[in-house]
């Protein structure tokens, strides 16, 4: 991976750190000032649609971090190893928690009539679709479980040979 790839990638990544821990910051003090709802059906589910979303911000984070993490392997040229499986099991596992969230968001807005049902119907959509990125991440964590067996496999052969030799 090209230095500039990698200055690029470490850009975007810190954008949206800052976005969610923004996102976050006006959410909490959101909440904390107790702003009156207007329309009082959903007066009832405004706290847990905070925690809800603050919550997938934080998975959002923990994703961004453990990208950043790998990225940062990549550089090194360590990727191929056993310690990246920590950061891919992590990544698996915010996935999860965020389709979970999104699961919930659907959970908490269904009842009463102050959300349409399609919305509902479409979070449970997103959750379905965010659980297929985290099945998607769990095939590339096979490919490198491979990837991690080859390389080990060829340092052994390596060492082999550089003892016949």
């Amino acid at each position: 991976m090209g230095q500039l790839t990698v200055l690029a990638l470490r850009g975007v990544i810190g954008v949206l750190l800052g976005g969610a821990v923004f996102i976050q910051t006006v959410l909490v003090w959101l909440l904390a000032a107790g702003s009156s709802d207007p329309d009082a059906a959903l007066a009832d589910v405004r706290t847990p649609v905070f925690l809800i979303v603050v919550l997938g911000a934080l998975a959002a984070e923990t994703v961004l971090v453990c990208v950043w993490r790998l990225v940062t392997m990549v550089r090194r040229g360590t990727v191929f190893s056993l310690g990246a499986f920590r950061y891919v099991h992590v990544v698996i596992g915010a996935f999860v928690a965020a389709a979970l969230l999104v699961f919930a968001l659907g959970v908490v807005l269904a009842p009463g009539e102050a959300v349409a049902p399609g919305v509902v119907l479409l979070l449970g959509g997103v959750a379905v679709a965010v659980l297929g990125v985290a099945l998607v991440v769990l095939v590339l964590r096979m490919l490198l479980a491979q990837a991690v067996a080859r390389d080990i496999e060829a340092a052994r052969m390596r060492a082999e040979l550089a003892e016949v030799i």
